[in-house]
């Protein structure tokens, strides 16, 4: 209706009636004080005239077609013209068509969300009906708190997935990526990570899914705690603006919570698809790609979402980042993954190899590093993973050797202690969707060894520990 009145004042010229509509609608997220007309349009792209002195790049623009009306985004910035990418796939745009500033867009989120699921626009697709209005919207292009304002991260939490609380912990207000190829298991490692007991909320952004496999996401894995958890969903049939704004609405979601002193954890799955909805936006804009197919605007703006997580500032709750990278052709070294590698805060590594052998979820212990380990394990903990990767270390590099028989036992102690504890420490690492989580990863890891070895027997250094 708003939105309707003011296209029609816009088409009649009447730009009295125009600012007293701006001025009776006082919603931040919707500016309206100036109009233009579509000029061009193309496949991935239409451009406007007559606003390019009055939008900014990466605002939104309403455009009034035959359908409705719809938003695009201002992805370029020319002279006479502007460059609009449209947010929804396979809208009709027409020649001369009305198009009218919007501003930046704005969520408002609300406690009451918790428990929906929602898309790129903040409207709820579970059929619960509309959801609440909060007093405070804001903006999905909010940039991160200030460094030095930020609180420290200083607190570990267990995930109940023992390969990482035991070689990879975790801290409050931490971000971890998780990489692998397809199929290995990335989707469904986050479905065990979402279940973590530590936190207040939970925020999950879908990008790039198929969609068969949102209601199972949600209603199988999430389960109980999806009265928690709020999900924003951009499927892969969807348009790359809708695919790149799901992960900003969801950190923005987030911010709210964690401004309001909460434990948030934000789950992006994945963030490779969010930089190709980036790049599919900005080659249709006309920018060069720079690094395999992927423009500078991907590098630009992965860092920005990125660094939004982590802890707020002193006296507000903490966000804790777990995402998925998928990378391509299972390189670790892809622009993506490469990028990503350098902003996160630890990254867990899952080998095809590993899966294939039916070792899930099949975590590299070797390669997979936590930057803040040290502040979730005590002094023995440490000590001991240590001497657990090199026991996995020597029983890896001495793999070949052993299959055809060019080792003899008792040559070397400790590839003799290996051969004996490194299978058992792969047993105790396996863990399915269905399981509960781990209460205690060292316990059952101890345990385990304990019963490999026998009780008391001197040999079992590690398992007397």
């Amino acid at each position: 209706m708003m939105e309707a009145a003011i296209l029609d004042a816009v088409n009649g010229g009447k730009l009295a009636q125009l600012a007293g509509l701006s001025a009776r609608y006082s919603d931040p997220a919707f500016s309206v004080a100036h109009g233009g007309h579509v000029r061009t349009i193309a496949a991935g792209h239409y451009t406007v005239a007559g606003l390019s002195k009055h939008v900014r790049l990466g605002e939104f623009v309403a455009h009034r077609s035959a359908t409705g009306i719809h938003l695009g985004e201002v992805v370029r910035v020319e002279p006479d013209i502007i460059y609009v990418c449209p947010i929804e796939p396979g809208e009709p745009i027409g020649i001369g068509d009305t198009v009218i500033r919007k501003g930046a867009f704005r969520v408002a989120p609300d406690n009451s969300w918790c428990g929906r699921t929602i898309n790129s626009l903040g409207e709820p697709i579970d059929g619960k009906g509309p959801v609440g209005r909060g007093l405070h919207p804001r903006s999905i292009a909010n940039t991160a708190p200030p460094s030095m304002t930020r609180s420290r991260v200083e607190k570990g939490f267990r995930t109940g997935v023992r390969a990482i609380d035991i070689f990879s912990p975790l801290c409050l207000g931490q971000r971890l990526g998780i990489f692998a190829g397809s199929g290995v298991g990335k989707s469904t490692l986050l479905s065990m990570l979402a279940r973590a007991d530590s936190f207040d909320k939970v925020v999950i952004a879908l990008v790039g899914e198929r969609g068969r496999e949102v209601r199972e996401f949600i209603e199988d894995t999430l389960g109980e705690h999806m009265s928690k958890s709020i999900a924003v969903v951009a499927t892969s049939d969807e348009s790359p603006m809708l695919r790149k704004m799901a992960p900003l609405v969801a950190i923005t979601i987030a911010e709210h919570f964690r401004d309001q002193g909460d434990n948030v954890l934000f789950i992006a799955d994945s963030v490779t698809r969010f930089a190709h909805a980036i790049r599919e936006v900005a080659v249709a804009a006309g920018e060069p790609p720079i690094a395999r197919g992927y423009p500078a605007s991907v590098f630009t703006e992965l860092p920005r979402l990125l660094e939004r997580a982590g802890p707020g500032v002193e006296g507000t709750g903490t966000i804790t980042a777990i995402i998925s990278i998928l990378v391509d052709g299972d390189n670790h070294n892809d622009p993506i993954a490469d990028s990503t590698r350098g902003i996160l805060d630890g990254h867990i590594v899952l080998e095809r190899s590993l899966a294939d052998e039916g070792r899930y979820p099949p975590i590299n212990p070797l390669s997979s590093i936590s930057r803040l380990a040290r502040k979730a394990w005590t002094e023995d903990q440490e000590k001991l993973v240590s001497r657990l990767k090199s026991l996995v270390h020597r029983y890896e590099e001495t793999r070949d050797l052993r299959l055809i028989g060019g080792y003899r036992a008792g040559s070397d102690p400790d590839l003799d202690m290996a051969i004996k504890q490194v299978p058992v420490i792969y047993e105790v690492l396996k863990q399915t969707p269905g399981e509960k989580p781990a209460l205690d990863a060292y316990a059952d890891l101890a345990n385990a060894l304990r019963a490999a070895a026998g009780q008391g027997n001197p040999q079992s250094a590690i398992a007397r520990r």
